[in-house]
């Protein structure tokens, strides 16, 4: 049977991915905002929406704050343990991550975060 937490400790977790965080990493994360959203898209655990630091140059300087959402009910239906959804939120946080930082799906893959 999934694994169901509450919203209290499924954010714990979320926080718990990003507090993990290599330093270089968590200094780019200036200007994203980190969303844990109880409803779920199919085939999603997370979403980033932006513009990745790889193409922010040719915006200008000034962007609107990127958005990274996680999924909190499809992280809980995937996982059997909580060990297996603190796994799979930490993947998930560096994946859309990864995004942000111009990252494509398959490199993603590549390293692991897929």
């Amino acid at each position: 049977m999934p694994v169901d937490v509450t919203m209290e400790r499924f954010e714990e977790l979320v926080g718990d991915a990003l507090d993990g965080l290599p330093p270089e990493i968590a200094a780019m994360l200036d200007n994203v905002v980190i969303i844990v959203d109880d409803g779920h898209i199919p085939g999603l655990l997370g979403l980033y929406q932006g513009t990745p630091h790889t193409a922010r140059a040719q915006y200008g300087y000034m962007n609107m704050p990127d958005q990274i959402t996680i999924f909190r009910k499809a992280l809980c239906q995937r996982a059997w343990t909580e060990t297996d959804l603190v796994r799979d939120v930490r993947v998930t946080v560096v994946h859309e991550l990864g995004h942000h930082m111009g990252l494509d799906d398959a490199r993603l893959h590549e390293l692991g975060y897929g």
